[in-house]
């Protein structure tokens, strides 16, 4: 009698130790990312997914697979309709990729809105390069060139293609943007030899990595604009996207349409979940994110990496996805035209 007792009670108290084991514990977490292995999009979760998991109860595993293709829509597609919404897959996706959706691309399985928002490393502001040997110094010089530069994109959601065609549409400079590189480092070979002459995308990481690095030493390029709403300390001499819509008087409707397309930025580099993630498991990926970015010892690592951190959480994220969403028909025509729909 006494042996079944025991046996019991060792039964139960088996069961209450897995009820209380967290979920994590003992799982791998794959996160997806949007493009190859060591561009910019790629080291910030690598980095993250060195802190992560001891801010994560259970203390889980975490795989790098790296998805690269149509600036990042392949993978955001795979995340949003192959993971299993159990808080295992997480996204590492381009922040602009509300632009497909608003023009109702048929290539777009998802919807930004639905999307579980964990948080986003930086926020990023951009940049557009040029080779420092062709006669487009200003925009004004491609505002009155007889040929216009050529830049390279990803794809229509990569800044490298939205960000000149929002410069044409707002202060009247063209760009012949050729588009369907793999991914960033792609482009930046393709300048080198001379195929193109610029190209738009982040701040963070034109400051990040090479070759940005060397070429900023042989002034082998310079910065045409930037987009913040002041000038970044370390691009004193490139004006914002607002000082030349002031200077050419861009009138309201295209303001309109920069601020939409702008907040991209503040997307920055957003990590994700698949829809119908349980709700305590976004919150434990919330707060994990929050409690790694603010860490010392990551803020240390970043330092080193030459990884800029200015995070945004995923609350901050879910709002800015459902404002964006909510866009005027006006200005999601204008996104389409901007677009080439």
């Amino acid at each position: 009698m006494i042996s079944i007792l025991v046996f019991v009670l060792t039964l139960g108290w088996t069961h209450l130790l897995f009820a209380q084991a967290p979920f994590y514990q003992g799982k791998t977490i794959s996160i997806v990312v949007g493009t190859k292995a060591g561009d910019v999009y790629d080291l910030y979760p690598r980095l993250l997914s060195e802190f992560l998991p001891k801010y994560i109860p259970g203390n889980p595993n975490i795989i790098i697979q790296n998805v690269p293709g149509a600036a990042s829509l392949i993978a955001a597609n795979q995340v949003y309709n192959v993971g299993k919404p159990d808080g295992l897959t997480i996204g590492a996706i381009y922040p602009a990729l509300y632009f497909q959706q608003m023009i109702k691309r048929p290539e777009v399985k998802f919807d930004w809105t639905k999307f579980g928002w964990i948080g986003s490393t930086v926020t990023s502001n951009h940049q557009m390069y040029m080779r420092s040997d062709t006669p487009y110094k200003t925009i004004e010089d491609v505002r009155k060139a007889s040929k216009a530069p050529k830049c390279g994109a990803t794809g229509v959601t990569s800044t490298g293609y939205y960000m000149p065609k929002l410069i044409e549409e707002t202060v009247g400079a063209k760009f012949d943007i050729v588009s369907g590189y793999q991914a960033g480092q792609d482009i930046d070979l393709a300048v080198e030899r001379g195929e193109l002459q610029c190209r738009a995308f982040t701040i963070t990481a034109f400051f990040a990595r090479e070759p940005f690095i060397s070429w900023r030493k042989r002034n082998f390029v310079h910065v045409l604009f930037q987009t913040g709403s002041k000038r970044d300390a370390r691009l004193k001499d490139a004006p914002t996207i607002y000082e030349l819509m002031d200077q050419y008087k861009t009138p309201a409707g295209p303001r309109s349409l920069a601020k939409v397309v702008l907040a991209s930025g503040d997307f920055g580099r957003p990590l994700v979940f698949p829809p119908g993630v349980p709700a305590e498991r976004v919150k434990i990926l919330r707060d994990a994110f929050n409690k790694s970015i603010n860490d010392p010892a990551l803020l240390s690592e970043a330092e080193k990496r030459r990884l800029e951190i200015d995070p945004g959480t995923g609350e901050e994220l879910e709002a800015l996805a459902k404002e964006v969403m909510a866009a005027s028909p006006d200005v999601i025509q204008r996104v389409q035209s901007l677009l080439g729909k």
